[in-house]
């Protein structure tokens, strides 16, 4: 009895993380109810809440595996997202990688970017990509303040931020990216 219950409560999860990423990547993340999910998954809302908790957490649900991943190509992919390229080839794959990332999560990433104060920064994913992206800035800009511009160049990433930029500014994402490769790495820098 007990390993009919796992199953069907694993099998619950699934479908609910599942139903969840489908809504979510479909629009707009608050537009999206619990109620709604629940019905695509096929369950009850209260087993939503029971296995999630809330929202937030099952938006850190469906973010983890996707997260996962691109960390996974960092840490040992192959190059140059991957360990071996050269500094400044390290550097602007990674952040391809990270506006990449964004662009295609940034319902999600919105949804969570505003929860509390420095959100957006202080979570293990984002501390993972901050320390990063100051790894690469050191290699590629030796003597320069990496962590600041790490930091710096992470916040010009916020999902907010180019949001408004594609939307109010009607700027198109490849100027977005083009952008964050000129801050990270100037075509002044004698690197380049």
């Amino acid at each position: 009895m007990g390993r009919t219950e796992r199953a069907d409560a694993a099998r619950n999860r699934e479908a609910i993380l599942a139903a969840a990423a489908a809504l979510f990547d479909r629009g707009n993340v608050q537009d999206v109810s619990m109620s709604e999910i629940a019905n695509a998954a096929g369950v009850g809302k209260g087993t939503v809440f029971r296995r999630f908790g809330d929202r937030t957490a099952l938006i850190q649900a469906v973010l983890h595996p996707r997260v996962s991943a691109l960390r996974e190509a960092v840490e040992s992919g192959p190059p140059p997202l991957g360990p071996g390229a050269a500094p400044d080839e390290a550097l602007h794959s990674y952040l391809d990688g990270l506006f990449d990332f964004v662009w295609a999560n940034r319902g999600l990433i919105r949804a969570l970017e505003h929860r509390g104060p420095h959100a957006y920064y202080a979570n293990e994913a984002s501390g993972f990509w901050i320390a990063e992206l100051g790894r690469r800035l050191g290699a590629a800009r030796p003597g320069e303040d990496a962590d600041y511009l790490a930091h710096a160049v992470f916040t010009a990433l916020r999902a907010d931020v180019i949001d408004y930029l594609v939307t109010a500014q009607d700027m198109h994402p490849a100027r977005i990216r083009a952008g964050l490769h000129h801050l990270a790495l100037p075509a002044s820098h004698p690197c380049l």
